[in-house]
């Protein structure tokens, strides 16, 4: 397993985009996987194609692991298979990891880290970049926050689905990396977004343009991944657009906090409110594009 560690004794808690292939490379790679989800179904199918065991609760999921893993939708979701008497944390044993993988606020991170403190066991902000395409392909880039020993211990498990583990500070300082990197992601689309409304406005053919352009300076990940869909306008796929609403809600929130001047993060999110109006809720990120055509 190159730089992974050997097999060890893991659970996932979510199974949904991100965390059903997650969980997967996982038991590919040897670690012994139980897995457990809001929706018992989705539990039991991925038991039926990767093996493992498919737990009823979080606690009974949690039970033995040496490391549990969660990707969850937001803080609420969070706290509710962390906490309580069937959270994971009642059925953790002394000194194993918590990594929490789900896009959630840094306050919710500080608070379960103080929580798994309580019990004797560790916790990880580990959020995740790549979308869909990186968990499915295992080639995540992961943010993380926390202590240093327990971040050491997790990183060769999370390489089974990752390119990257790295840790960049404090417990909560995962979750405010991941926001650095949606304020890029939206500020980079609206303006990729411009350039292609512009660019057709002057009659370009601007897939053409786009293959020239991403050899130069404007080249980015958007660019290259999703230039050519928006000229087409297809976006039935990728990262929705009300998870990025999400995302920048917290970024918002966060920012309040902080004193941080964002303007134009706050404009693209109404941009992205919208398109929501638009019935693009579900829509690639990338239909920004739409608002301008």
């Amino acid at each position: 397993m190159s730089e992974q560690a050997a097999s060890a004794r893991v659970a996932f808690l979510g199974l949904g985009v991100m965390g059903y292939p997650m969980a997967g490379h996982l038991a590919r790679a040897g670690h012994q996987v139980t897995v457990y989800n809001r929706t018992a179904a989705k539990a039991q199918a991925w038991e039926a194609e990767h093996g493992g065991r498919a737990a009823a609760t979080p606690r009974e999921a949690a039970q033995d692991a040496d490391f549990v893993f969660a990707c969850v939708g937001n803080d609420d979701d969070l706290r509710g298979v962390v906490l309580g008497e069937q959270g994971a944390l009642a059925g953790m044993r002394a000194d194993a990891v918590f990594v929490d993988h789900t896009t959630a606020s840094a306050e919710v991170a500080r608070e379960l880290y103080a929580a798994a403190r309580a019990k004797g066991v560790h916790f990880v902000d580990a959020p995740v970049s790549g979308g869909q395409a990186g968990a499915v392909n295992g080639v995540l880039t992961v943010m993380c926050g926390g202590d240093a020993a327990p971040f050491d211990a997790m990183k060769p498990v999370a390489l089974a689905y990752s390119r990257a583990v790295t840790r960049v500070g404090e417990s909560g300082a995962g979750q405010l990396a991941k926001m650095v990197n949606q304020v890029c992601i939206a500020g980079l689309l609206q303006g990729l977004s411009e350039a292609i409304a512009f660019g057709q406005r002057a009659g370009l053919d601007m897939k053409q343009v786009l293959d020239v352009i991403s050899k130069g300076a404007a080249q980015s990940w958007q660019m290259e991944n999703r230039g050519h869909t928006m000229v087409d306008d297809q976006f039935d796929f990728g990262f929705a657009v009300d998870w990025m609403r999400k995302d920048l809600g917290l970024v918002l929130d966060e920012a309040r906090r902080n004193g941080a001047r964002l303007p134009v993060t706050a404009l693209v999110d109404q941009f992205y409110a919208d398109v929501q109006t638009q019935g693009g809720g579900r829509w690639d990120t990338s239909s920004l594009v739409k608002r301008l055509k």
